[in-house]
């Protein structure tokens, strides 16, 4: 490893996960899995993934944690808050997402791990009746509570560092309102004010975490820190923020499949997605107010990707359609269709239909993983804001849209820049060059 100025990962990493449902639950389980070798991480970069360094007769192609210093496995310890109180085992044993036999080798650290009381309001998440949850008055109390919160596992586990990830509910939506969000005072003013409408609770989480030192992660489409007021709170604390919403089943087809008509010049009609899904997200998503918040995120890919202003003839009209149904009988198994219509050679028009059978939390427990690992990374390294470098893992990566900046959501420009900030964190030179 080259001489850099990231710190090294000395001693325990807590990971606090919001929300101790089937995507926190398989995750959970899977990393103490794998630390016994009874199971592999497989779909996790930062344990499998190789990344050239170098060039010529230097070049070489490493992992990771070859490159840059990484947490071990063995070094993290879960913390986890939820409305409903079930331990890590009795809500993994609910959701039915994994089979015993991957479950019970490690029940009882599993059953060690006990949600501390949600900082939550019914308003946001109206299908969830948990009442394992903060008794405050304020948003601001909420704050005060979690950082409490915060500071209290960090104490009682021994950790070194804490990151905090939300693996929670959809939140109803929350729109960008200058007023509240464009400055950290206004901020500050409406959770000290308790204005529940322009202050969600996952934002309570987002400020509690950033305050008490711990990167902050949005794994849900919520309005969160994608709002300057938690910007300016990220560079006031120097803490890495990342968002917003996983990529894992339709959108990662749709950020990689995308590229392919755009690099062809493959012009496009129409893109439907629609999704069954059957678990605790899909029974939030089936309420307007929240599928609206997940609608909004999975929308924005492709108009990014494909952009009318660049190719008139082929992308100036596409009619973009995305549903997702509550069907209960599938539980955590999410069938996600999509149809295309594009057109080629003098407009003929041409058809493709994908039908992606996945398993939700399967695909969601990588990300994790590799977004927990990589932003304590970042705060190690002294990155702070917008972690841009992990738009590869997020379905609606965050940008500054106060200055007009776009998002990048092409997979295979995400992942160059992801193996570069790689590169340069472990004092390798970036390197546009994808292989």
């Amino acid at each position: 490893m080259k001489q850099t100025n990231v710190k090294p990962a000395d001693g325990k990493l807590g990971i606090m996960v919001v929300g101790c449902g089937a995507v926190a639950t398989t995750f959970m389980t899977g990393v103490l899995m794998a630390r016994k070798g009874l199971a592999k991480p497989i779909g996790s970069m930062t344990q499998y993934d190789k990344i050239r360094v170098g060039r010529g007769s230097e070049k070489k192609y490493l992992h990771y944690k070859d490159i840059v210093p990484l947490a071990d496995l063995n070094d993290i310890v879960f913390g986890t808050w939820d409305v409903y109180p079930q331990n890590a085992y009795q809500a993994a044993v609910y959701a039915e997402v994994l089979k015993a036999k991957d479950i019970e080798p490690v029940r009882d650290e599993l059953e060690a791990i006990k949600p501390l009381k949600a900082a939550f309001d019914r308003n946001y998440a109206k299908r969830l009746d948990g009442d394992n949850v903060k008794n405050c008055k304020t948003r601001w109390e909420m704050v005060e509570a979690l950082r409490e919160d915060i500071r209290n596992f960090k104490k009682e586990n021994g950790c070194a560092r804490v990151v905090v990830i939300w693996a929670a509910s959809t939140e109803i939506y929350v729109p960008y309102n200058e007023q509240y969000h464009g400055t950290l005072a206004a901020l500050e003013k409406a959770m000290k004010d308790d204005d529940r409408e322009h202050v969600a609770p996952s934002m309570c989480y987002a400020y509690a975490a950033l305050t008490e030192g711990a990167p902050f992660i949005m794994g849900a489409p919520n309005t969160t820190v994608d709002i300057p007021a938690m910007w300016e709170l990220a560079e006031k604390t120097k803490m890495p923020i990342a968002g917003k919403d996983f990529k894992t089943g339709q959108t990662l087809v749709k950020s990689g499949f995308a590229p392919i008509l755009k690099v062809r010049n493959l012009g496009l009609a129409g893109w439907f997605s629609t999704n069954i899904l059957g678990n605790r997200d899909g029974l939030v998503l089936d309420e307007p107010a929240n599928f609206h918040t997940k609608e909004v995120s999975k929308l924005s890919t492709l108009e990014t990707i494909l952009r009318k202003e660049d190719q008139p003839d082929l992308y100036g009209n596409i009619y973009h359609k995305v549903r997702i149904n509550y069907y209960p009988p599938r539980n955590d198994n999410k069938e996600g269709w999509d149809n295309l219509d594009i057109f080629g050679w003098m407009g003929y028009p041409m058809q493709i239909k994908i039908n992606f059978l996945c398993r939700d939390s399967i695909l969601a427990a990588p990300l994790l993983l590799d977004l927990t690992l990589l932003m304590d990374l970042a705060a190690r390294a002294g990155r702070y804001g917008i972690q841009r470098f992990l738009s590869f893992f997020l379905k609606s990566p965050m940008h500054d849209y106060t200055k007009g900046e776009e998002a990048v959501n092409n997979l295979f420009d995400q992942y160059v820049m992801l193996k570069n900030a790689i590169r340069e964190m472990g004092g390798y030179e970036a390197d546009e060059e994808i292989d």
